[in-house]
């Protein structure tokens, strides 16, 4: 079910009115209302794959309860490889059988030989990358003894299910979430209005900025080598807003419709096209599978301590599997890889940490220099987003080639005006509103609540108007 479809928007309203108006009284009552409601959710877009979710729910619930009533490391230590193994393996069958399978047979077919392995006509789950890593989450913590493993089957279903987050993040701990389902949830107005307006400002982000951007995208991507280079260009720079708007844009939708509920999730996305380097870009882009990273991945390994050698395999080993984890492609791992190479030198000359704090954090506009900054992050982000972009290695270099020519001089043969009109727009908003968590969080609060509304009323307005053609959320296919 997709947040901006018909059928949302009519599935939303009425496990709103059941939860706060037939369960509000009974907890026990309202978390199995949220396991049916996201259960019907996902089922939504096919029924088959509940069971993963079931049987992926049921392992990490008897883990982590074997986990409590033994101390023998040994023990711990295998029920905790029982768990990985279990959820990996389910991501890798259904996300990486076939690449593995197929690149097999291209090495066997270098050197002459021929095999002829079978693949299978495997389709991917929607979301089993956000909630393995979830269920995955909860199992490292109760072994690591930082959660005390819960006995509440229908809480811990909820959150490992909870439908506003389940198919595309934030990709939540059981830290901050699962203690969410034990306490008593109280309708707060005000809280509900602030979810519906950061619901109103995803909607925007996805179906004004991302789904028209997409529209363009599509045209220059898929016949690129028609394009001069400044196309190409701006191709890639449509691509990069298009993929902004679409996944904060769910981010967005999906914790204002947590708050709807009661709920509150962490927040994804930090305006990461104001960075002034790649290593502020990786602290402010999808912030729940970068912390993620980082926390089961990249400190295990050591982090940035130990030998240089350590550190640049261990920077490089996190990027390569955050761009596996994106999908089973050779263009996912270049641009982890790519983003590697951005990283390595701020972190070898230690200056991976001197951007914590917002831009022009005590001004209106940002210095010439800052300004210089962000526009060179953006552009190196863009060139990685090629790659992401691209359906193979091949194509993704033939279209970097095709940019660096003259023709990148020439004015593009695609220039829709009012895209590029609703971007300024976005990127202003985001700016005057980069200091909240989502930009226009408190941004017209001020206002007599006439204009105030008068200005949501206009962005409804825009969004029926100027709508793109209804497009699945990219982030679904991972």
């Amino acid at each position: 079910m997709l947040f901006n479809s018909i059928d949302f928007a009519i599935f939303l309203p009425i496990v709103f009115a059941l939860y706060w108006f037939a369960t509000r009284k009974h907890l026990k009552l309202q978390n199995l209302l949220i396991v049916a409601s996201s259960y019907v959710f996902y089922g939504w877009w096919d029924y088959r794959f509940l069971a993963l979710i079931l049987f992926s729910t049921i392992v990490d619930y008897s883990v982590g309860l074997m986990l409590q009533k033994t101390n023998q490391q040994s023990k711990r230590k295998g029920l905790l490889w029982l768990s990985i193994l279990v959820n990996i393996g389910l991501l890798g069958f259904f996300k990486y059988y076939n690449f593995f399978i197929d690149n097999f047979t291209q090495a066997f077919s270098f050197f002459g030989t021929e095999v002829q392995p079978n693949s299978l006509n495997i389709i991917l789950p929607v979301g089993i990358s956000f909630y393995t890593f979830q269920t995955l989450s909860y199992t490292i913590d109760v072994y690591r003894q930082r959660l005390q493993p819960t006995k509440d089957f229908i809480a811990f279903a909820a959150f490992v299910s909870f439908f506003p987050q389940l198919v595309a993040g934030p990709i939540e701990r059981a830290t901050n979430l699962l203690p969410q389902f034990y306490k008593k949830r109280q309708f707060v107005y005000s809280q509900a209005v602030d979810g519906l307006r950061q619901i109103l400002w995803g909607l925007f982000k996805k179906i004004v900025i991302a789904d028209n951007c997409a529209f363009f995208v599509n045209t220059i991507f898929d016949g690129y080598s028609d394009y001069s280079g400044s196309t190409l260009l701006l191709g890639a720079v449509f691509f990069a807003f298009q993929i902004y708007g679409d996944f904060s844009g769910y981010s967005d939708i999906a914790i204002g419709t947590a708050r709807l509920f009661g709920f509150k999730l962490k927040q994804n996305f930090a305006f990461p096209y104001f960075s002034r380097d790649i290593a502020e870009f990786w602290r402010r882009w999808h912030i729940s599978l970068s912390t993620w990273f980082r926390d089961y991945v990249y400190i295990p390994l050591g982090g940035s301590r130990g030998t240089r050698l350590n550190q640049i395999r261990n920077v490089f080993v996190i990027f390569l599997v955050s761009g596996f984890w994106h999908g089973a492609n050779w263009t996912f791992i270049v641009w982890g890889a790519l983003n590697a190479f951005y990283f390595l030198p701020l972190l070898l000359f230690g200056k991976n940490r001197i951007h914590t704090n917002i831009a022009a954090e005590h001004g209106v506009l940002p210095t010439v220099k800052e300004g210089m900054m962000m526009l060179l992050t953006f552009l190196l982000t863009t060139l990685g987003w090629i790659f992401f972009r691209a359906d193979n290695i091949t194509m993704a270099f033939d279209y970097v080639h095709r940019i660096t020519n003259i023709s990148l001089l020439s004015i593009p043969e695609i220039r829709p005006t009012f895209l590029i009109i609703f971007i300024g727009l976005f990127i202003m908003i985001e700016w005057f509103g980069r200091r909240q968590l989502y930009a226009i969080e408190t941004l017209w609060l001020g206002y007599p609540k006439a204009l105030r509304w008068g200005i949501y009323y206009f962005i409804v307005m825009i969004i029926f108007l100027y709508g793109g053609k209804e497009q699945e959320f990219i982030y679904f296919q991972f």
